[in-house]
């Protein structure tokens, strides 16, 4: 299988605690019960596709034909998961922060929805900054600063406490998103 396009990497980086756990329990059947309590939880609020996949990929499914139906972002964490088996190179790096280009659209979006009330995306919200605050460097900053922007700061300084560079670049992106999404 050829290398992940970036755009995938991207949303990859996003989701790399699960997509690196779902491959290790591909290899390694005794985190299984630990990762079922994560893929509940993912189903309950709303993946059910990208769960159904990810539960055929752990039952041996390695077919390509698991993307078929898929939105963007489940089939990006699919194919990761697919390359990750056979290249274990390939796997995204908890530690990375997603590019802003990629990644503060969809995650202005969820707090954009989620500040006016949207359980669902408050739910995936919640989900998320749990893993991210779990990870070093950034994604962890980012996943603190999530419900403080879902509550209406918008304060760059306050939001980038602690980031470098590529961490202060994507909090300005989400800053431009969720003013261009309270604009319209």
């Amino acid at each position: 299988m050829a290398k992940l396009p970036e755009k995938t990497k991207q949303i990859a980086k996003v989701h790399a605690q699960l997509i690196n756990t779902v491959v290790m329990a591909c290899h390694q059947p005794s985190i299984l019960p630990q990762l079922e309590v994560v893929l509940k939880s993912s189903e309950e609020n709303g993946w059910v596709a990208l769960i159904a996949r990810i539960r055929k990929i752990l039952a041996g499914s390695r077919n390509s034909k698991l993307l078929v139906g898929l939105d963007e972002e489940d089939a990006a964490i699919i194919l990761a998961i697919l390359v990750g088996l056979q290249d274990a190179s390939q796997l995204p790096k908890a530690e990375d922060s997603a590019d802003a280009e990629f990644a503060a659209p969809g995650l202005a979006e969820m707090i954009n929805a989620a500040s006016k009330g949207d359980v669902k995306a408050l739910s995936v919200l919640g989900d998320m900054a749990e893993q991210m605050v779990s990870t070093p460097g950034d994604m962890r900053y980012l996943g603190a600063m999530i419900r403080p922007m879902i509550d209406g700061e918008r304060d760059l300084k306050t939001l980038t406490k602690n980031m470098d560079e590529r961490g202060i670049k994507l909090v300005e992106g989400l800053l431009e998103e969720l003013e261009k999404l309270n604009s319209q």
